[in-house]
């Protein structure tokens, strides 16, 4: 008697199944939405950003080194200048940030 009863109490096993897996999957999405789609829209920007780099730009490498592009080798490689007449070449993907240089305030 006791076989029935719990036999008619279990959900079905596709339902159960579907139902188990149900909030893994809404994490998962909530997890992807807020954090790996940003991510991967930052990563694409940074390397945009590090492909665009030309003679004359400010950087800052990944070891906090503060320099000048002087030349772009080709696209792995670029020359900089640390310190007058000190020049180096560097790995771009080494490049850890751009420096825009500030607006100039406009003459009243």
């Amino acid at each position: 008697m006791t076989t029935a009863a719990t036999a008619g109490a279990a959900p079905g096993g596709t339902t159960g199944f579907l139902i188990g897996i149900l909030p893994w999957v809404l994490i998962f999405l909530i997890f992807y939405l807020l954090m790996i789609r940003p991510q991967q829209r930052k990563l694409k920007q940074h390397q945009a950003t590090i492909s665009a780099v030309k003679k004359g730009d400010d950087i800052v490498t990944a070891g906090g080194i503060r320099a000048r592009v002087t030349r772009v080798l080709d696209d792995n490689e670029a020359e900089v200048e640390i310190a007058q007449g000190v020049k180096v070449r560097i790995v771009k993907s080494t490049i850890s940030q751009v420096i825009t240089p500030a607006a100039k305030p406009a003459n009243d």
